[in-house]
């Protein structure tokens, strides 16, 4: 048995654990009161000075919603493809696309069919979005601005900013999100022009 390579897995473990917490906006405190884990337990665990065992990483590869090898970074069998797992949230499904801790996290996002318009209920919290519409007609608030975004258009904005996604019409609204923290935002190029060569100045 490898046993430098085992405290090399072990020694990652924590700084996943604190990427994750981080990316998630929890506070050791709130970790504390969800998991039953002492808050100087989850330190000394994300610093590395306390060595992980199941009976830790089980509660919070729940409260993350992750696969435990994630946490530990077990070696994959060699299969690439992402193992698509729905999370229901605030009536619509999210598709998680994307599978690593931190950075910015891919989803695909479907918004039920509505019997009648609703209300919209715009929230604020730290981060940036795009997103893409795939199929049906999406309402987003933005602030004072009322947009409607048909199949084919995108749009980015700072979530701290009040928001609110909906269906525009009651009809199903499928879309794709980039979604990453605060200044961690995705660099769509749209500029696919060569630059300008001597000679050829606009």
């Amino acid at each position: 048995m490898d046993h430098h390579a085992d405290d090399e897995v072990l020694g990652a473990v924590g700084p996943r654990l604190r990427a994750l917490r981080r990316d998630r906006g929890i506070t050791l405190a709130d970790l504390a009161a969800t998991t039953g884990v002492s808050e100087s337990t989850l330190s000394r665990l994300e610093s590395g000075q306390r060595r992980p065992s199941l009976e830790l990483l089980l509660p919070l590869a729940r409260i993350y919603d992750v696969p435990l090898d994630d946490l530990v970074g077990a070696p994959r069998t060699g299969d690439p493809r992402i193992h698509l797992k729905p999370i229901r949230r605030f009536g619509m499904t999210f598709v998680p696309l994307s599978r690593r801790p931190g950075g910015v996290h891919a989803f695909k996002m479907i918004i039920p069919a509505q019997p009648g318009p609703l209300e919209p209920t715009l929230q604020t919290h730290e981060g940036f979005e795009w997103l893409y519409v795939l199929n049906g007609r999406l309402r987003l608030v933005l602030g004072e601005r009322d947009l409607t975004l048909p199949p084919g258009e995108a749009a980015e904005f700072d979530t701290s900013l009040p928001h609110w996604l909906g269906s525009a019409d009651g009809g199903v609204v499928e879309l794709l999100i980039l979604f990453g923290l605060q200044g961690v935002r995705a660099h769509v190029r749209t500029d696919t022009q060569r630059p300008s060569q001597p000679g050829n100045q606009r």
